[in-house]
């Protein structure tokens, strides 16, 4: 896989708190030197992005970032202000205490609120934290996502003290969703080889 094939797998992120308006321009001069799939930006910076991506470089936002505590009527919001202000791409975190409480039909509404906020073109990527998680977590979790609209599943914010996304965890995602919406994998992925690992999972 030649390094441009590469960066079409690729979301140049930056999610820290102290991001400034400077480092959301640098953000995008990187990404269409790169020229990654997408710029993944918190939402108070939404609309420094437009005008200045080339090509086909997307913008996505996160809802309920980084802990996945706030509401699904909270994360609804925010996804469809993130939505008016640019975003094509969702990438909403789950909360974590529905789905260590095996409480199923609380995470699928909280999926189903986020993705009836935005559009049907609007890509939603569900973060589930997989590194904190069981194998039997990691299955149900990415099954109420999939039967609640969701076009991805996403491994892990990268914020979380469990970790980030392992190929084990990305197999087993792959595994049950199957073909019906992509995986995402996020989070301590440091190599080249480790990243083409993934995407070959």
């Amino acid at each position: 896989m030649t390094p441009i094939e590469l960066a079409k797998f690729i979301d140049h992120t930056l999610l820290a708190p102290e991001a400034t308006a400077r480092d959301i321009v640098k953000l995008c001069e990187e990404a269409n030197e790169l020229k990654v799939a997408a710029v993944c930006i918190s939402p108070s910076l939404l609309p420094i992005p437009h005008g200045l991506l080339s090509g086909e470089i997307a913008i996505a936002c996160v809802t309920g970032f980084p802990s996945g505590a706030h509401t699904g009527a909270t994360k609804a919001f925010e996804a469809a202000g993130a939505v008016e202000n640019g975003s094509i791409e969702i990438d909403m975190v789950v909360n974590l205490g529905f789905v260590f409480n095996s409480m199923w039909l609380e995470l699928g509404e909280e999926i189903a609120a986020v993705r009836t906020s935005i559009s049907k073109t609007t890509k939603l990527k569900v973060i589930i934290e997989s590194a904190a998680l069981t194998d039997e977590q990691i299955i149900m979790s990415c099954r109420v996502a999939v039967a609640n609209g969701a076009d991805f599943v996403k491994t892990s914010t990268g914020f979380h003290k469990s970790g980030g996304a392992s190929l084990h965890a990305v197999q087993l995602m792959r595994a049950t969703v199957g073909d019906s919406v992509g995986v995402k994998a996020s989070g301590g992925i440091r190599t080249r080889e480790s990243a083409i690992a993934m995407i070959e999972a």
